[in-house]
């Protein structure tokens, strides 16, 4: 008998090995993720530490000692020997990256418009007021929050998202004044996701949740801005991790009513869980028909979304009872409102690579085509777009015309949550359309032609709205100012479309856009084929002259069709 096996004692009685088994060592994979996750944290954090070093000490020292955490993480990532130690260091770089971003919170909660409406909303349902319909202009006076100005040279003052936020908002009030009680909110909402995801996730991928949620600085600067789209990522998260095993065997079971109910909470919380919902529907259609059959699965899917509407319906009930149609048009607000041209998508070309656009209406076109011509393709190809469901329907914003990338990057969560949770595997077994004709190794004509014919629409809207023409031809002719600052700005302008149009001026500098100017002189609609002088005056009478070589762009908006006119501005030497 091997010593290393058994000893006897004194007595002869054989006692527990002398050696123990070592611990299972973690993959090298799961060592390097929890090292990147950890040097996420590092970004952002200097400019936190600046912060409160002058104005608040107690937090620096806190953050201080957050360095020292992440150090002595990037160490034990490296040379702890079992997966148990390495879990360990897994969960003490959450906790890291919580303290961090309650810290950013402390220093950093101005808010921003979505923030001020959505605790504006709160206090208004507090007081018995509608929250829909209701301007609230005061908000945004001088104090640096900016506006959503749209194309009839207006601004919208309004709460435009579903109630949930302000529900969730309404009981934080005694926080402060501003949009304080929202940040507060959606920053919460956004370490209580993340803690979620993190739980959820397989224990080797936990640490890619606190990279995705809060590092970088990303995520954690929308939730201190207060933005009621990190209360929808929050609830779409136990919604997507494992979301292919909905209504498993025909049952939804509790955690299936769990996540359609939290479906339904995401969708009364902002517009962008709308999006998503179909193709998760569709998706879980296809795994379950492939499972049980259509009957079944259809079965299935009517339960979910029965669940899921009856919640969304109970958050909003009061409001649809008490303003019903102010709540439609709140609701729908993003949709119709026809904000001015924002984002890092196609709208691009129109703004900065050309002098504008007679059909800005075909960019929303195009967006909206392409979303319809994505979900048919994942319907069609649900065995290979089944993994990219949470990442698809984002495509169509790229086109639209507020294709700001934060429509992108607050859902990237739900990126990392289907992608470690509904794997390829899952679609193997889905049912498709038209199997024989698209399926096989021989049928790559017939997919690549359904692909074509699906998104073609989408793609001559989108050329349409890019190779339009300026109507308005523009030519400064008269520029008032000092060395300073602007004051006054007479140019012809000649209206060549076949439409009456009415133009609303402003200056731009980069891509943010400056307050719409005042008319002095010139008619407010311009007939069509016709030229007209206007003078024109900067909101409060100047407007600040930028750095020798910053160039100065006019551009004019027209609301109805939905066109812009941009050309630069030279100014004279004083």
């Amino acid at each position: 008998m091997l010593l290393a096996d058994t000893q006897l004692s004194a007595s002869g009685r054989p006692t527990q090995p002398a050696v123990s088994a070592a611990p299972e060592p973690p993959a090298q994979w799961h060592r390097v993720l929890t090292l990147l996750a950890d040097v996420s944290l590092f970004i952002g954090t200097r400019e936190v530490w600046t912060q409160a070093a002058t104005h608040r000490p107690a937090v620096a020292a806190v953050i201080s000692v957050c360095y020292a955490s992440i150090l002595v993480c990037g160490v034990l990532a490296l040379v702890v020997r079992g997966r148990r130690s390495l879990a360990r260091v897994d969960l003490c770089v959450l906790v890291t990256g919580l303290t961090l971003a309650l810290c950013a919170f402390v220093l950093f909660h101005r808010g921003s418009d979505e923030s001020v409406l959505t605790a504006q909303a709160a206090r208004d349902l507090v007081a018995g007021h509608g929250i829909y319909g209701r301007p609230w202009p005061w908000l945004f006076g001088g104090n640096g929050i900016a506006l959503t100005p749209t194309v009839t040279g207006g601004y919208d003052y309004t709460y435009g998202y579903p109630p949930l936020a302000p529900l969730l908002t309404a009981p934080l009030l005694w926080l402060g004044h501003g949009g304080l009680p929202a940040i507060a909110m959606s920053t919460g909402a956004l370490l209580v996701g993340t803690v979620v995801l993190w739980w959820l996730l397989p224990a080797p991928w936990r640490s890619a949740a606190t990279m995705t949620c809060l590092g970088f600085s990303t995520l954690p600067m929308y939730g201190r801005l207060g933005y009621p789209a990190i209360l929808a990522l929050a609830l779409l998260v136990p919604v997507v991790v494992r979301w292919t095993r909905i209504g498993r065997g025909g049952r939804l079971g509790p955690a299936g009513v769990a996540q359609a109910a939290c479906l339904g909470a995401a969708c009364a919380a902002q517009q962008l869980p709308w999006f998503l919902a179909p193709f998760l529907f569709a998706g879980i259609y296809a795994v379950r028909r492939g499972e049980l059959g259509g009957r079944a699965a259809g079965l299935v899917v009517l339960r979910l979304a029965g669940v899921a509407t009856t919640v969304w319906l109970l958050i909003n009930t009061y409001f649809v009872v008490s303003q019903p149609v102010a709540w439609l048009k709140g609701i729908a607000l993003p949709l119709i409102q026809g904000a001015v041209l924002h984002g890092q998508g196609l709208v691009g070309v129109s703004l900065y690579l050309t002098d504008g656009s007679d059909r800005l209406d075909w960019y929303g076109y195009a967006s909206l085509l392409l979303l319809a011509g994505l979900l048919a393709l994942f319907v069609l190809f649900v065995r290979r777009l089944g993994p990219a469901a949470t990442v698809l329907p984002w495509l169509a914003f790229w086109l639209a015309t507020r294709s700001q990338d934060g429509y992108y990057l607050m859902m990237t969560p739900l990126w990392l949550a289907a992608a470690v949770t509904a794997p390829a595997s899952d679609f193997a077994g889905a049912w498709q359309p038209f199997t024989r004709r698209l399926a096989g190794p021989r049928r790559r004509p017939a997919r690549i032609a359904a692909a074509v014919v699906l998104l073609s629409p989408a793609l001559l809207s989108a050329t349409l709205a890019a190779t339009g023409s300026p109507p308005l031809r523009m030519e400064v002719t008269s520029v008032r100012h000092d060395v300073r600052a602007l004051s006054r700005l007479t140019l012809r302008v000649t209206n060549t479309d076949d439409d009456a149009l009415t133009p609303h001026f402003t200056l731009t500098r980069g891509q943010g856009m400056y307050p719409y100017f005042s008319v002095l002189r010139g008619p407010a609609t311009l007939p069509a084929h016709t030229t007209a002088t206007y003078e024109l005056r900067p909101p409060g009478g100047t407007y600040a002259l930028p750095k020798p070589g910053q160039k100065i762009r006019l551009r004019v908006f027209t609301s109805s069709p939905q066109t812009l006119s941009s050309t630069y501005v030279t100014l004279p030497s004083a």
